[in-house]
């Protein structure tokens, strides 16, 4: 398969034939089991990252006051088997499946868009009330249970990119492209300013998290937490809005890579998925050990850049396992249970990290302060066989998830216009 002119090795088809009846037949109701465990594997991969946000004295404050991590630099500066163990994780988990979690909600907005199609219904239509609604969980998330929520940002990326899906292939990759030219830019300029300017978290006498906040995670009322969250709104909600040209730089590959088959079973598929392997991993590891190896004030490259390379990679390298592996398998069944109700787990496991974590629970993070790192991998693991088996089982009697089956009876009250 040669590549197209943009040179990117994705073919973008081209607009939809003018005969619709020149369209292969396909059940609506198919699923692409690559989908499912992708998405299962990053929900269980944004809990690797966040569950060290939960864990830390003032939890989720530390995305105000505590310094960046540098995950290799400690583990060479104490090399510990504790330091290094937790060194690797936050190097593997960093930014990869944010990125990843990113590029299958472009792919599910593709797969809305061909739907929307095959039943004549207008577009984006019924669709932005599908993003008002995952905006206002994203908010009610955001107050009641975790300040980094992605969903916010998601549902305003959709409502961009769902318009998007209407202009020509031309268009969309030149949004794409110049998408990713911002984002590059305002990594750069952030990039600058970590490494000259002053840093907040300086000022305070022990570098971090100030005592107070410490306090009110470890001992405060869940009101007094709520109320925390909202006077630093603005500050708590910066990730997506510095990277929402990356948002839909994601979106859109996400929307090119479907329309490409990149994650069907056929040889166009396999042959795909091989590439992201090879050049997702090939350059984006290195890259990343490079960035990660050269200091704190170079977070925002290794996670808003660097990352998102090797969560291709892991496209391509969870698709080889995938299209090797026993689709009845305990480990593809429990994935893809996961991955099909991947808006339930996503806020399961923050809630249930806060209950175990947060004073308003059982206080694990304040009890186990100075004990080093291995109880936060035990309850990673722990939430993540809790969301796994807990799914397999939910949807042997249910069809949807608690989350999604809310969002489908809300939705399913709006009629939907025809074309």
């Amino acid at each position: 398969m040669t590549s197209p002119p943009d040179g990117t090795g994705v073919p973008e088809p081209s607009a939809a034939p003018s005969a619709p009846a020149a369209e292969p037949p396909v059940t609506p109701s198919r699923r692409l089991p690559l989908l499912d465990v992708l998405r299962g594997v990053a929900i269980l991969g944004t809990l690797a990252t966040n569950v060290w946000l939960f864990t830390a004295p003032g939890g989720e404050a530390n995305m105000l006051f505590g310094e960046e991590l540098s995950p290799l630099a400690a583990a060479l500066a104490d090399p510990s088997p504790g330091t290094v163990t937790q060194g690797v994780l936050l190097l593997f988990s960093n930014g990869k499946f944010l990125a990843l979690l990113t590029l299958l909600f472009g792919v599910g907005l593709a797969i809305q868009y061909r739907s929307a199609e095959r039943r004549g219904e207008r577009w984006p239509g019924p669709y932005t009330w599908r993003a008002l609604f995952l905006f206002v969980e994203g908010l009610v998330h955001f107050t009641l249970v975790f300040a980094a929520d992605v969903l916010m940002g998601y549902a305003v990326t959709a409502l961009v990119v769902a318009w998007l899906l209407t202009r020509s292939p031309r268009v969309r990759n030149a949004v794409m492209w110049c998408s990713a030219a911002l984002h590059l830019a305002v990594i750069g300029l952030l990039t600058v300013a970590l490494a000259y300017l002053p840093q907040p978290g300086a000022q305070s006498a022990d570098g971090g998290v100030p005592t107070e906040v410490v306090d009110l995670y470890a001992h405060g009322t869940y009101l007094e937490q709520i109320a925390f969250r909202f006077d630093n709104a603005l500050a708590m909600r910066s990730e997506p809005i510095i990277t929402f040209a990356f948002m839909v730089c994601m979106f859109l590959l996400g929307v090119r890579l479907f329309r490409a088959d990149a994650f069907e079973a056929g040889e166009t598929g396999r042959r795909l998925r091989d590439r992201l392997l090879v050049w997702g991993l090939g350059v984006g590891v290195p890259l990343n050990l490079a960035t990660a190896l050269a200091g704190p004030e170079w977070f925002f490259v290794e996670r808003y850049v660097a990352a998102p390379v090797v969560a291709l990679g892991l496209v391509g390298a969870i698709g080889w396992l995938v299209d090797r592996a026993d689709p009845a398998g305990w480990g593809i069944v429990s994935l893809s249970s996961l991955g099909r109700v991947a808006m339930t787990g996503y806020v399961a496991q923050n809630l249930i990290c806060v209950l175990a974590c947060y004073g308003i629970g059982l206080g694990l993070a304040a009890r186990f302060a100075d004990t080093g790192p291995w109880w936060v991998m035990g309850l990673w693991a722990a939430v993540s066989a809790l969301l796994l088996i807990g799914s397999t089982l939910w949807l042997r009697r249910f069809r949807l998830g608690p989350l999604e089956a809310l969002q489908k009876a809300v939705l399913g009250r709006i009629p939907a216009r025809r074309r």
